[in-house]
């Protein structure tokens, strides 16, 4: 069980990040897994709150060997099967007369989120599949959190040491969330210099029979031999065709730093 380490605790929603095909939008999650007083076995609970402000919770525990166990709602399940196929993903599958009603996809991402992927049927039968996407919480509390934990009364320095991590988690968490959106914006723009690269180097390589001037637009053909040639004249002035050549590729503008764009 050495591999469910990383996925022990307990995880916020990401409720704006969620994928739902089926139900609605949750305004807010926790989802906690910890490990049972059997060494094999899992304890998953989650409780969540509603647009309407609806509070509903779930908790069942499994043994997580990849076997199939009886689950404890006949109800919803006959059984219930539970791995960790590495240190990264644990599934859990929901069985009802033999066949699989729920799939539950846990998965840690690079940045350190959870993402879960539960895949199952409507009630017409046709299948769905939900995305989430959570985040690991600290565990701040100045007091006992289990009903069997030692009783430890709460003074007044460690409310303000409370108080002091809740802040801390907070700003953290919105600094890191800043960090986390720069660095996608930073892929995106290296994905487009990359793409606008590769455009330049097959212009480059085209035929040119005329000095592009920058900002000006330009259309871009292959030809029937597979090369390519750069035209002042568009696919409309053919009639929507590529004229003579095999086909049109883009319409395309030379920029001030001399890479190539498609428009």
């Amino acid at each position: 069980m050495v591999q469910a380490y990383n996925f022990i605790g307990s995880w916020q929603l990401f409720s704006e990040k969620g994928i739902y095909e089926n139900g609605t939008r949750p305004k807010s999650g926790i989802y906690k897994i910890e490990a049972a007083e059997n060494k094999k076995a899992i304890h998953v609970s989650m409780n969540w709150v509603t647009l309407e402000n609806q509070a509903f919770e779930s908790a069942y525990t499994l043994i997580a060997d990849g076997d199939k166990h009886p689950f404890t709602d006949a109800e919803f399940a006959d059984a219930a099967c539970a791995s960790f196929t590495d240190a990264l993903n644990f599934e859990i599958s929901f069985l009802k007369n033999e066949q699989i009603i729920l799939k539950v996809l846990h998965q840690l991402q690079p940045n350190g989120y959870l993402k879960i992927v539960q895949e199952g049927y409507k009630a017409d039968g046709t299948a769905y599949s939900n995305t989430e996407i959570y985040h690991r919480q600290m565990s701040v509390l100045p007091y006992s959190a289990s009903v069997s934990g030692a009783i430890v009364k709460p003074t007044e320095e460690g409310v303000i040491r409370h108080k002091a991590l809740t802040a801390m988690e907070e700003q953290t968490n919105m600094q890191l969330e800043q960090i986390r959106k720069q660095i996608e914006l930073l892929a995106i723009q290296a994905q487009e210099i990359q793409m606008r690269k590769e455009l330049s180097m097959l212009i480059y390589n085209a035929k040119l029979s005329f000095v592009p001037v920058i900002g000006t637009t330009y259309y871009l053909y292959e030809k029937k031999d597979n090369s390519h040639i750069l035209s002042l004249i568009s696919p409309k002035e053919y009639g929507n065709t590529a004229g003579p050549y095999k086909k049109f590729i883009a319409g395309v503008k030379l920029l001030a730093d001399h890479t190539w764009v498609e428009m």
